[in-house]
């Protein structure tokens, strides 16, 4: 789950300090499941200027003593705080109005101690890091941290702390009483500040109900105001000249003589029906003072209740939509997740994913950025990303022309931690790029997971899937939030094809790269001993990378100057490879790059003798089409180092993919001439029951061979038969791929046909036994005419050919693969000998 944002460049805090970054107070997420499990850190996330990473960050001389404000015990502190500060807005105005002739002894040492604890908050907040309101970045040097207090908070923060009555008591040895330190003592509402910020943050809180936390913030506004107006309406009518011309004098005669608590409470009864305007019948103004105080105080209360109704009617009706649907949304992965009993890690994945777009959605600067013209982006993505992508390793060396087209097509996106980025066997569809954070690669053993490399700022992921092209062969999980680069595997692919130069700087990069780190995953690819920076066909085997059937890796290889041809220490090619194992896209890729498909290895076997020997019929139909045009004797030596190995399997294999049993090898021999000089047997049979030349040599040579029973079996079609429509889709999928001026198939005729001298009818009656001859199938009526009179010692231009039951054929097109066919010399003759018969 990712979501993609775009922002500025900055010097703030390091990458390590981002393990416990935060956001600001109004933004303030606190995240508990249902489960009980506590994910608040989820939300102590600061997200990081696109373009910025640790390295380019300023690091503080001073990282010891800065204290971060999402530590658990300074959150301790606040809420310590915030409990003072209503107790200082309760207790200064009833010292003022209540207490003046007499203070209260417990009640002034308890002030003492608040404003030492106000004190040391001050003292405190020297060494609290913040948050850059413009950047949203963590702000850690202490120069800055204090500048900024001293130019905002700190002369009010001091003034409301400092004790005026305690310090004239103590210039004068007396208390002092009077108007202007009460004035004074009212400094401390400026406390008030925390408790917004508390409700702020407690209103984010899922762990509260919404509506009672914002209710609870009403209803504390409105006591402390009510408190304030009747404790200054007090004071009003306590300095008044004439006590009994007051609202409570009034009603209360000798009412400073009445216990206190009566006092509080009839001041706080006229406070609050006055603000209500529920109207007055015991208590109302008396003198002219009370009158315009009750004027400003009523002018007061309306927008007093304009905002209390206002904010009920927004909590009834929007209730704070962002906030609102964002509890919703967890609230409803909490349910879904418990629902369907999903594990813990997702969970926490679906969780910090919601606390991070609700971060990301109130900077909104991918929507500035989309509204601006194509060419104001990409210069736009060029200043953040740029100094970045050139330090990535796989683009060191790279022109800035290819490096320009990358990074316009290049997104940034933000990740919270615990985050699948790519995970295991997933398609290589994207590469990233860590811009800041710390993302781990992830093995799975046995169903165990196991950390084998944790990759930090200017690393690479995805490249290895990517240009291998076959699935991603790790996952690859954030540890801390991180921001990372994400780029369509095409728009690499199709970067590199532009420039040949940068096609093999990026390829001799990434196999310098994964041998230098000894890559668990693409150890098999460099060779043992070789030189590092050598010569990179020492570094890197293309043996294994063909065994591995990743072609368009292969392909890009290639591309980079490697040899095709280079061979292992038992001279075996990556063709032989490829071949042997099956990967027909390799063995095409080969081809394309101009292999030779005619070395040998020190067992003396070509490409084509492994494709056959390991059954892989489509892809010997390639090598021997490409084979056959550059070696007229490719089949006659295939079939001859069959029969000198006596291997029946690969000598019945090539004789089914339609090679001529007669083929001649490059000496001059046939196949049956060698298997009689070798003295095999079975491959004489073999050979003779598929169609080979049968003279007397075998019988001199090999009597055991009953030559008249063998020619009798292939009569009757006692052969090895061979398969309709033999690899025609083989050859037409390839016949496009062909980089030799258009050349077709050549040299593997596929149907194969058995001809036999004489009229079937008259074969019959005559008993003949002159053995027939298995051909090839030519193109034409008079090429198959031309090859029987060949075969039989006659001009065969005006013979007939026939079926079995004497039908003549006028036509190549009927005659398929396996047919038996009769050449008949004199087709008269047989005519009237037939008439006659019939008569």
């Amino acid at each position: 789950m990712k979501f993609p944002y775009d922002g500025n460049s900055s010097t703030y805090s390091s990458s390590a300090q981002l393990k416990k970054a935060e956001i600001t107070d109004e933004e303030q997420v606190f995240i508990n499941s249902g489960s009980g499990t506590d994910l608040r850190n989820l939300s102590k996330l600061i997200i990081p200027p696109l373009g910025s990473s640790g390295s380019n960050q300023t690091q503080n001389d001073s990282k010891g003593r800065i204290i971060s404000s999402m530590d658990s015990r300074y959150r301790c502190w606040e809420t310590l705080m915030v409990i003072l500060v209503a107790y200082s807005v309760w207790v200064c105005p009833f010292e003022i109005s209540f207490l003046d002739s007499s203070p209260n002894k417990e009640l002034y040492i308890a002030d003492i101690i608040v404003d030492i604890f106000f004190a040391v908050d001050i003292v405190l907040t020297f060494f609290v890091a913040y948050i850059d309101s413009r950047t949203q970045l963590l702000v850690t040097d202490s120069r800055k941290i204090a500048t900024r207090y001293l130019s905002t908070w700190f002369l009010m923060d001091v003034a409301s702390t400092i004790p005026f009555e305690t310090v004239a008591f103590l210039i004068t040895g007396r208390h002092q009483a009077g108007v202007s330190y009460s004035v004074l003592g009212m400094l401390r509402f400026w406390r008030l500040r925390r408790v917004k910020s508390f409700f702020t943050r407690i209103e984010k809180d899922i762990r509260f109900s919404y509506f009672w936390v914002r209710c609870a913030r009403l209803l504390f506004v409105t006591l402390i105001l009510a408190h304030c107006a009747g404790c200054l309406y007090y004071f009003l009518a306590v300095k008044y000249p004439h006590g009994g011309k007051t609202w409570i004098g009034s009603a209360i005669p000798n009412f400073k003589e009445t216990s206190l608590w009566i006092r509080y409470i009839s001041a706080l009864y006229w406070s609050i029906t006055t603000m209500t305007t529920v109207g007055y019948g015991d208590l109302h103004a008396v003198n002219t003072l009370e009158m315009v105080f009750i004027i400003f105080y009523m002018l007061f209360n309306l927008g007093l209740t304009a905002y209390i109704i206002g904010n009920m009617t927004n909590l009834v009706v929007e209730a704070t939509r962002r906030t609102m649907e964002f509890r919703s949304s967890i609230e409803v992965a909490s349910s879904f997740v418990s629902r369907n009993q999903l594990p813990p890690r997702l969970k926490d994945q679906i969780l910090a994913y919601m606390c991070l777009r609700f971060k990301a959605e109130s900077l909104n600067q991918q929507q500035l950025i989309e509204q601006l013209p194509k060419t104001l982006c990409k210069s736009i993505r060029q200043h953040l990303f740029m100094p970045t992508v050139e330090k990535v390793y796989l683009f060191k060396g790279v022109s800035r022309e290819i490096l320009l087209l990358l990074v316009a097509d290049m997104k940034a996106e933000y990740i919270p931690p615990r985050e699948d980025v790519i995970m295991h066997n997933e398609a290589p569809d994207d590469v990233y790029i860590i811009v800041s954070g710390e993302v781990e690669k992830i093995d799975c053993d046995k169903g165990k997971e196991r950390v084998v490399w944790t990759f930090k700022s200017e690393d690479m992921l995805g490249e290895v899937g990517a240009f291998c092209s076959r699935p991603q062969i790790s996952t690859y999980r954030t540890k801390t939030l991180s921001q990372l680069l994400r780029l369509k595997t095409s728009s690499l692919i199709e970067a590199m094809k532009m420039r040949q130069e940068d096609n093999v700087i990026m390829i001799k990069n990434f196999l310098q790269h994964h041998n230098k780190l000894k890559d668990l995953c693409l150890g098999d690819l460099f060779l043992e001993g070789g030189e590092e920076d050598g010569d990179l066909n020492m570094s890197i085997n293309l043996l294994t990378v063909a065994s591995t059937g990743n072609a368009a890796f292969l392909n890009e290889l290639l591309k980079a100057g490697l040899d095709p041809d280079i061979g292992d220490s038992k001279g075996r090619t990556p063709l032989h490879i490829a071949a042997s194992r099956g990967h027909e896209e390799c063995v095409v890729v080969l081809l394309k790059h101009a292999c030779n498909i005619h070395l040998k290895d020190m067992n003396g076997n070509t490409a084509l003798w492994e494709a056959i020997a390991a059954k892989h019929h489509s892809i010997f139909t390639i090598l021997y089409h490409w084979a056959s045009i550059s070696d007229s004797y490719i089949a006659g030596d295939l079939l001859c180092m069959a029969v000198r190995r006596n291997d029946l399997t690969v000598a019945k294999e090539l004789l089914k993919r339609g090679l001529h049993v007669d083929s001649k090898d490059r000496h001059g021999l046939t196949a049956i001439q060698v298997a009689i000089a070798e003295n095999h047997i079975d491959m004489v049979r073999l050979l003779l029951m598929n169609g080979a030349e049968a003279n007397d040599t075998v019988k001199n040579k090999i009597p055991s061979v009953n030559l008249n029973d063998i020619l009798q079996k292939r009569e009757v079609g006692h052969r090895i038969s061979m398969p309709d429509a033999l690899d025609k889709d083989v050859l037409r999928r390839h016949e496009n791929e062909q980089e030799h001026g258009g050349e077709s198939f050549q040299g593997l005729c596929v149907p194969r046909v058995s001809i036999y001298k004489g009229h079937p009818l008259a074969r019959r009656e005559s008993h003949c036994t002159q053995p027939g001859r298995l051909i090839r199938l030519p193109n034409s009526l008079v090429e198959l005419k031309n090859i029987a009179g060949k075969k039989f010692g006659f001009d065969a231009t005006d013979a007939l050919v026939v079926d079995g039951g004497g039908a003549e054929i006028d036509s190549i097109e009927v005659i398929r693969d396996n047919d038996k066919l009769f050449i008949v010399e004199n087709p008269d003759y047989i005519c009237n000998k037939t008439d006659k018969k019939q008569k």
